[in-house]
């Protein structure tokens, strides 16, 4: 009998068979197929979503000082913390919404659900350009209908790449989470130049152009079906069953992941300070120097060390945990040291360093997800974790406005954005208190059973399960 924990793409599988065309096949690939033509043109589009997501919402800081500079012109109080916060509710409403796009997950599948997300993150983008003078517009399409469509393509594209691969996880998902690094890079002049010679309008147009490729990447997300499973029998279970069938609580019941999720809201409030402010920063206290580069250091950089701790990552004995905790204590103290720079060589060293670990940080979010989950819940247990941390990365930047706008200096935000990472990897200490753990008998990888767990073995783990989509249902013995 086979044992493989195993996963199906579709709800309305047919008891037993999968058809091709048409016709029954009686094998079905038992693993990710960890390479070929279809799993690398996953990669790539994976690559690219993050890009294109990615490199917007990292971008806001060109777009910040247009808006903040119309509503100081209108004499505006507090311009600073409402023009911030039309990029924060764009990276919170994106991580918010998380747990949303999970379960979308369940309903419609990874496809659909990131081509649905592409679509209407293209859509905010063009009604924001018919909107450049009005932030309490702005608020909504690009705040919220843009992180929205980000928040719905996001996810799968993460989730998307355990049905493809296993024993190169880590390194595939630093790969992708490079995307959006490189985008980061050519984002800024490319968004600089358009404000300049064509106006606020025309960058949110090119920017849609560009975002309406997500739509297209999202065709590629077809799970593979890893395994045949028995459909489920709904006749007279009603709402409560469908509901029970797609939002899974076993994830809260991991009390690694428990703790690793809630670490992270608390490590999260100051990470998107930076991103939007530090071009501000530059401006206010370096003359005659790029004002781009700090956020141009920071993608470089954050580009290489998503590979080098992506590749970390796969290595047998490393503890990823631990990894992501170094990479928050860097941040941090960089961040903390950060307004006391009145060199600007320093501050590019300072940039280079924050994006180092700033990749360690985000390649690991996949594979922490899958270790402590398994690949069947790790759309729901990534959006989980997102949508808790959107909170605080949403307060971060308009709190760090307001500091600024009061004191006129930037020294106390940037300090509390640099203590919270502090204080989310030393609460993530508490998870080595917990005895056991999902592969605490080493019979898995990267969140994949392997070929010599026994029968026996998987029965004492977990009661029998049912998977849709990456999202495991309980389902009752046969």
């Amino acid at each position: 009998m086979d044992t493989e924990p195993r996963e199906n793409s579709d709800l309305l599988t047919d008891q037993n068979k999968t058809e091709t065309n048409g016709f029954v096949r009686e094998e079905e690939r038992r693993e990710p197929p960890d390479g070929g033509f279809r799993a690398y043109a996953v990669m790539i589009g994976s690559f690219l979503t993050n890009g294109l997501l990615f490199g917007v919402i990292n971008s806001y800081s060109v777009i910040y000082t247009v808006l903040e500079k119309q509503l100081r012109d209108k004499n505006i109080p507090n311009s600073e913390s409402s023009a911030s916060l039309v990029g924060a509710l764009t990276m919170g409403t994106t991580f918010f919404l998380s747990p949303v796009s999970g379960v979308l997950t369940g309903l419609m599948g990874l496809r659909l659900t990131a081509v649905l997300g592409g679509t209407i993150a293209t859509a905010g983008l063009i009604i924001s350009s018919f909107v450049v003078h009005n932030v309490n517009a702005l608020y909504f399409t690009y705040g919220i209908m843009y992180g929205l469509g980000a928040s719905f393509a996001y996810t799968p594209s993460l989730a998307i790449l355990g049905h493809y691969f296993k024993k190169h996880l880590g390194l595939v998902n630093g790969i992708v989470t490079i995307g959006s690094s490189a985008f980061t890079v050519c984002m800024p002049p490319l968004m600089g130049y358009m404000i300049k010679n064509h106006g606020l309008d025309w960058m949110f147009r090119l920017l849609a152009l560009f975002t309406s490729g997500i739509a297209l990447c999202g065709l590629l997300f077809k799970p593979i079906p890893l395994t045949v499973i028995p459909k489920p029998s709904r006749e007279g279970d009603g709402f409560m069953s469908l509901f029970k069938s797609v939002i899974n609580i076993e994830i809260w019941k991991n009390k690694k992941y428990r703790l690793w999720a809630l670490s992270m809201p608390v490590a999260l409030f100051g990470y998107f300070v930076p991103y939007v402010h530090i071009k501000k920063f530059i401006e206010d206290n370096f003359t005659d120097v790029n004002n781009n580069i700090a956020l141009q250091c920071i993608a470089i950089t954050s580009g290489l060390g998503r590979l080098i701790f992506g590749f970390l990552a796969d290595k047998p004995g490393i503890d990823r945990i631990l990894l992501q905790q170094i990479s928050f204590y860097v941040i941090g103290t960089l961040t903390i040291i950060l307004p006391f720079v009145r060199s600007f060589p320093l501050l590019v060293a300072i940039s280079l360093g924050m994006g180092v670990f700033d990749g360690a940080f985000i390649a690991l979010i996949g594979p922490i997800a899958f270790e402590l989950c398994g690949s069947a819940y790790a759309a729901q247990a990534i959006g989980c974790m997102l949508g808790m941390a959107a909170t605080p990365l949403s307060v971060g930047p308009p709190v760090a406005g307001y500091l600024f706008s009061i004191y006129k200096s930037y020294t106390l935000a940037f300090v509390l954005a640099g203590i919270s990472p502090l204080l989310g990897a030393s609460l993530m200490f508490a998870i080595r208190l917990v005895n056991g753990g999902r592969n605490s008998d080493n019979t898995t990888v990267n969140g994949h059973a392997t070929s010599m767990t026994s029968a026996a073995d998987v029965e004492k783990s977990s009661p029998p399960l049912l998977s849709s989509n990456g999202n495991l249902k309980q389902q009752t013995a046969l």
